[in-house]
């Protein structure tokens, strides 16, 4: 690769100019890293429903010009001063959540939340600076979640990049993607689980949560969600039971929950960031021991009502930014989680190849396939490609954003070299 460290470089990226708006290709300037930053070459970028989001905004914090995009895969292009723990070449995932390795919060079990590499809205966390302008007048372009992955290059703090090189296999890119975000949002019960019981019933229309919690044990999962289309995929990977609010008569989904459950679900997670689902999904939630996990964001940023009455019957509620992991920590074992599925799918082939009579019965092909089969009864494993529902070029951005805002898709691949989507 060639070393372009010091100098600018020039390439295309989705502009976002306006809320609401279809986005704009544009040549734009990607500035050098400077301390404690490094320049990625995004390999492919997904849409997030945050995403969405932020685009809907018509005030602060979101900020016009702006790259949007958070969820991402990337190769270490150049690096500032002071970087040590990533190289260029290196393939990465960018994320929104810091991780310093050295305040104490970064030290600490219980929280995932960086004290020392603060977030800026619209600029990057140390210098409150960005390293994007418009190629044709320099207007500087605002930074997004501290990634703005919906370019060709992009410029991230180094406490906002987990590098993948301690894997045993090489991870797919469009994998890779999913783990910058969504999928590891979703698998917010694993870390949160840790102090809690794994006996939980749970209501949540995000099949990356219904996965989350299937791998701690949960036995009866409960999705409630308007979209139907969503319900097949959902009992793949988890879901036992389905609401549609649009279904339940003149019943509330708090009445139809405790009465599947006898009394409250356990776990609730809201993850779309509608103020009233939150309040909602407190009120399913049991009395002396309901737990209400927020992961949604609201375009509002409207206060959340919930009953001091209410709350005070042994009920909780929480937030959670990136399912409450610690991105360099966890990110890395939710390679692992999913290499580990690969390798015991590809060990289910080569048994039936075998036993079909494809494989020579050899001592040593007997000895590989008992090695991996006993791989799940101490591994976890994680699926990813079940999420991936659209793949697409980088000028294909917008259709991307109608797929995702309609309904239609779980995650959408955005492939910078159109090329690579086939």
């Amino acid at each position: 690769m060639e070393n372009t460290t010091a100098k600018p470089i020039r390439c295309r990226a989705a502009v976002c100019k306006a809320p609401g708006q279809p986005l704009e290709m544009e040549e734009v300037e990607v500035a050098p890293p400077r301390a404690h930053e490094v320049r990625l070459k995004i390999v492919c970028t997904s849409l997030c429903h945050t995403d969405i989001t932020f685009w809907r905004m018509k005030d602060f914090p979101a900020m016009y010009p702006c790259i949007l995009g958070h969820e991402a895969v990337g190769v270490v292009e150049s690096v500032g001063e002071h970087v040590e723990e990533v190289s260029v070449g290196d393939t990465v995932v960018p994320v929104f959540l810091p991780q310093c390795g050295g305040c104490a919060d970064c030290l600490s079990a219980r929280s995932n939340i960086c004290s020392a590499v603060a977030h800026r809205h619209g600029f990057m966390p140390r210098d409150g600076t960005t390293r994007f302008s418009l190629a044709s007048t320099g207007e500087p372009v605002h930074t997004f979640l501290s990634v703005s992955s919906f370019a060709e290059f992009t410029v991230v703090d180094v406490a906002n990049v987990v590098g993948l090189a301690a894997a045993a296999l090489p991870l797919p890119p469009e994998m890779a993607c999913l783990l910058s975000c969504g999928v590891s949002t979703g698998n917010v019960t694993p870390s949160l689980a840790r102090c809690w019981s794994l006996r939980f019933r749970s209501i949540k229309p995000r099949p990356t949560v219904a996965q989350g919690s299937k791998m701690r044990g949960a036995k009866r999962i409960i999705g409630v969600d308007l979209n139907p289309d969503k319900f097949e995929i959902g009992k793949r990977l988890g879901i036992t039971d389905f609401v549609n609010p649009n279904d339940t008569g003149e019943k509330t989904v708090r009445q139809v929950i405790k009465e599947m459950t006898g009394g409250g679900a356990d776990h609730c997670f809201e993850c779309i960031g509608s103020t009233s689902v939150m309040a909602e999904a407190f009120e399913s939630s049991r009395a002396g021991w309901g737990k209400t996990i927020i992961l949604g964001t609201d375009a509002g940023l409207a206060p959340v009502s919930i009953s001091s009455s209410t709350i005070k019957w042994g009920r909780s509620v929480t937030g959670a930014l990136l399912g409450g992991i610690k991105p360099k920590d966890d990110i890395p074992v939710l390679a692992q989680n999913y290499l580990d599925k690969v390798i015991t799918d590809q060990t289910h082939m080569l048994c039936h190849g075998w036993k079909a009579g494809s494989f020579r019965a050899s001592g040593a092909c007997i000895m590989f396939v008992l090695f991996f089969l006993m791989l799940p009864a101490f591994r976890q494993e994680l699926e990813l490609d079940e999420f991936i529902t659209h793949r697409m070029g980088f000028d294909d951005i917008n259709s991307a954003f109608d797929l995702l805002d309609r309904g239609k898709c779980l995650r959408c691949i955005i492939w910078m070299d159109d090329g690579a989507k086939k």
